[in-house]
């Protein structure tokens, strides 16, 4: 599975637009292996990578990752008389 790293319309699908994050190719479409490459390197009418090899072990890693624990806030009363 791919993912979409920049914008970009496909001019081999009816010029559909991708947007960053979308699975690529969209679902019922047939992509060949040249095509693939052409996208995900910098052979290609941008000259810069579209998309990435995406798999779910990697998806669940960047989920963890950017899911930080929240940090805890503390609500003290400052003491009457103390300096703020």
């Amino acid at each position: 599975m791919y993912r979409v790293i920049k914008f970009f319309t496909d001019l081999q699908d009816n010029d559909h637009p991708y947007d960053v994050g979308e699975p690529f190719p969209r679902e019922g479409m047939e992509v060949s292996e040249e095509r693939l490459a052409e996208l995900s390197g910098s052979d290609n009418k941008r000259g810069e990578p579209l998309i990435e090899k995406h798999t779910e072990a990697a998806k669940s890693s960047e989920d963890a990752e950017s899911s930080e624990p929240e940090k805890p806030t503390t609500n003290k009363k400052r003491a009457k008389g103390t300096v703020k």
